[in-house]
């Protein structure tokens, strides 16, 4: 039983020409599901081969909570919540990963940020296996909204959400504060 009537993977044989068991692929043939040909989604380069300036996406609020949601079972660790760099494993004595809040990091292009959390850079691992390429993008999404929301002026916020800065208290831009008008939450 121990030497079966098959072949093992990478076994020579004397039936082809070639004298391999495995035959080749077809040329072309793309595994269902992997054709993966838009550079710019999956590997965050133009046809240039430089990367690229805009995440290839819609960024709307969706986008920016999934983001948010991955960024924090991903990259807080090291990141932090707030992305200067000293997540809970920074504290615990390892190298302090990179602060989003750099002129650096603010002036570089998306794609960057996107190819770095696919193949990693320096001691960061790459992500490709554990995040999926849309993930990646809501990734660099939550990224730049996290580097804005470090950019503004609390004087340059009106009304009702620059009131609940000032006192701590959650803001919500959607709800509304009149109840069962069109829009209000007595529905």
């Amino acid at each position: 039983m121990k030497d079966q009537a098959r072949y093992e993977p990478l076994e020579g044989s004397a039936f082809f020409a070639d004298g391999r068991s495995s035959r080749p692929l077809v040329e072309g043939t793309v595994p269902r599901g992997h054709l993966n040909e838009d550079d710019a989604f999956y590997r965050g380069v133009g046809a240039d081969g430089k990367f690229i300036a805009r995440i290839p996406a819609r960024v709307d609020s969706t986008l920016l909570a999934r983001g948010k949601n991955r960024y924090e079972i991903y990259c807080t660790p090291c990141h932090s919540k707030l992305g200067d760099g000293m997540g809970m494993v920074v504290q615990r004595g390892y190298k302090q990963a990179a602060s989003y809040h750099t002129d650096r990091l603010r002036a570089i292009e998306d794609g960057y940020i996107y190819d770095v959390i696919t193949n990693g850079f320096n001691q960061m691992q790459g992500y490709a296996s554990q995040v999926k390429p849309a993930d990646r993008w809501a990734i660099v999404a939550y990224i730049r909204a996290l580097q804005l929301s470090r950019m503004g002026d609390i004087a340059e916020i009106d009304g009702e959400a620059r009131t609940a800065l000032e006192h701590g208290d959650e803001y919500d831009p959607h709800a509304s504060t009149h109840e069962g008008d069109e829009h209000g939450s007595a529905h």
